[in-house]
């Protein structure tokens, strides 16, 4: 029986699609105090791009509440590992999003709802793996900057857990 390319590159892409939630979200600092909490996270899931692109990781991982949880079972730490992972594997990293949703609380928290494209290229059989996911974020701001303290994430089409 042949696998399909899902099959063969489905966890490298659960790896990127864990990868991306941390990477859109981490990347960018809140913005200047003139622009209001909506503006600074559209311009931080812009910079996570940029970053996640860059393969930048260390920012990545600064951008994380150290009380990150998720429904997972990851912690801060979980999500640096899924990152060190995810960049060991691919060559090349290219994302697409669309933010469907913001909903901040008092400036000071927010829900993020998105859907992520994710390709990327890697040495493995195809040189390529592409997917694309739902995710929805937790954050809130403190010290002059968003932190993700909770994600939920699936395929689309699949249930966010």
């Amino acid at each position: 029986m042949m696998k399909t390319v899902t099959q063969t590159v489905g966890r490298p892409l659960r790896c990127l699609g864990i990868a991306a939630a941390a990477l859109c979200l981490l990347a960018a600092c809140g913005g200047s105090a003139d622009t209001g909490p909506e503006a600074q996270l559209r311009a931080w899931v812009e910079a996570g791009v940029a970053a996640a692109e860059a393969r930048e990781r260390r920012e990545l991982l600064s951008m994380i509440s150290p009380a990150y949880t998720d429904a997972r079972g990851n912690d801060r730490d979980a999500i640096g590992d899924m990152l060190r992972i995810y960049f060991l594997r691919q060559n090349n990293i290219k994302l697409l999003t669309s933010i469907e949703e913001i909903r901040v609380f008092a400036d000071t928290a927010a829900e993020l709802t998105m859907t992520v494209g994710m390709a990327g290229t890697n040495d493995g059989t195809f040189g390529f793996s592409a997917d694309a996911y739902r995710f929805a974020f937790e954050l809130e701001h403190g010290d002059d900057e968003w932190q993700l303290i909770s994600a939920r994430w699936g395929e689309l089409g699949e249930e966010l857990r």
